[in-house]
């Protein structure tokens, strides 16, 4: 695809990696750091935050570290995924399967959550609840503990406002991936844009937002807590720019979005600007 030409500084705060052979059966399109880095590079995106693929089996110990390895000298900020024993649902048969979850061997606990935020590899943590379950309490106030941000998979099966229940209010900035409603929920998406009056600690990515209305709306009422995500490679990087260029919205507020807002948050990407 031919370079896009815009003004804007443009970070990234969704793309999934894959570096990892044990992730061969991942759901999706795979990428490698080196075709990653070209499609960045092709929408003129400086720096992505990554993460790997689902695995399966729900151990993220080998592929995090992949991810964390193939980051260095390139303009990625790598998140450490995180698997839990909990059904993330509300029914109340997920909610009695809760009272005697138990972390196993390949969950991560406390020690992990630890582990990760020492040092510069991890610069915040990765949760999809309905695919890789959702960490115990202990675990959850470690990730606290560590004061890194956290960026949550939306959808039907952790909705807006599980995520609010959940995660916020612990003092560490929370982004929703889709607005809260993959795939294109509109209700969901409603619900998270509810949620951004009432926590200040809360912020939406743009993955997967399929509808100029609500994109419009979460851009003109709440300019500071929208950040842009490509949904990289599902998306090329190029395309998921260009819907944002095309939106009708004050200049300052998309250079919030692409920009000023994911730095505040995930202060690593503002680390090397062009």
């Amino acid at each position: 695809m031919l370079e896009l030409e815009h003004g804007f500084r443009v970070v990234d705060v969704h793309a999934r990696l894959h570096v990892d052979a044990g992730a061969s059966h991942a759901a999706g399109p795979r990428i490698d750091p080196e075709a990653l880095e070209r499609h960045l590079h092709q929408a003129g995106v400086v720096r992505a935050v990554v993460f790997p693929p689902a695995t399966g089996s729900g151990g993220y110990l080998r592929a995090n570290n992949a991810v964390a390895r193939h980051a260095i000298d390139r303009p990625f900020v790598a998140l450490a995924r995180l698997g839990g024993p909990r059904d993330p649902g509300a029914s109340v048969g997920s909610r009695l399967r809760n009272l005697t979850a138990e972390r196993d061997d390949h969950h991560a606990g406390p020690e992990d959550v630890e582990r990760y935020a020492y040092g510069d590899r991890f610069h915040g943590f990765r949760l999809d609840p309905q695919v890789d379950g959702l960490p115990d309490a202990e675990t959850l106030d470690a990730v606290a503990d560590a004061g890194l941000p956290v960026f949550v998979h939306g959808g039907r099966g952790f909705t807006p406002g599980m995520a609010a229940d959940v995660l916020l209010g612990r003092g560490v900035p929370v982004v929703q991936s889709h607005f809260g409603g993959h795939p294109l929920d509109r209700r969901g998406m409603a619900e998270a844009l509810a949620l951004l009056d009432d926590h200040d600690d809360y912020y939406l990515d743009t993955c997967a937002v399929r509808y100029r209305d609500l994109l419009e709306r979460a851009l003109r009422e709440h300019p500071n807590r929208v950040l842009f995500g490509s949904g990289a490679p599902d998306v090329h990087p190029n395309v998921a720019v260009m819907e944002l260029l095309t939106l009708d919205v004050p200049e300052d507020a998309m250079a919030r979005a692409f920009d000023a807002n994911p730095c505040r948050v995930l202060p690593a990407l503002a680390a090397q600007r062009s």
